[in-house]
């Protein structure tokens, strides 16, 4: 189950300078953690999923997976070719990932995302926080994870044949 447990905005009257939103997005696997996390690094599977959806993956995928190594995930739309670029900041094996994220042609800042993956009985629990998202961008950016981890479900299950416990 989606679970969506906090996103930290401001509460009072809106003005030129909002706090940045903090985003936090649970869901469970069927899949084991290994392969969950395998899931964020390897460039074949990241681009059916991660910023792509089941009809239109990413065009280009490129990926150096170690901490301070970067990734760049390219799409082309009506003609416009969109960025996703970002660092690798902490790299725990099966465990957690963090890395910054820009997108120029969004936003014009760098945010920082980190996932969280728990092994529990069966399958995994990820946990995945995107902090300093332009709050006038939060809603979107939540739904769009939301949407992410979904493909990401749908896509460890084209692999493995598990069912994800989301049903």
């Amino acid at each position: 189950m989606t679970s969506l447990m906090s996103r930290g905005r401001s509460s009072g009257p809106r003005s030129i300078a909002q706090r940045p939103a903090a985003i936090r997005i649970s869901r469970r696997f069927g899949a084991p953690p290994e392969q969950v996390f395998d899931a964020w690094l390897h460039p074949e599977i990241v681009g059916q999923w991660l910023f792509a959806t089941a009809s239109h993956p990413m065009t280009r995928v490129e990926i150096d997976a170690r901490v301070e190594g970067s990734f760049c995930l390219a799409d082309r739309r009506d003609g416009e070719i969109l960025e996703y670029t970002g660092e690798y900041v902490e790299i725990v094996p099966h465990r957690r990932l963090a890395f910054t994220l820009s997108m120029e042609e969004h936003w014009g800042v760098t945010t920082r995302v980190m996932v969280e993956i728990t092994a529990l009985g069966t399958g995994c629990e990820l946990t995945l926080v995107h902090e300093d998202v332009p709050s006038r961008h939060a809603d979107y950016t939540e739904a769009r994870w939301t949407g992410m981890l979904y493909g990401l479900g749908v896509t460890l299950d084209s692999q493995s044949g598990r069912v994800d416990s989301d049903g």
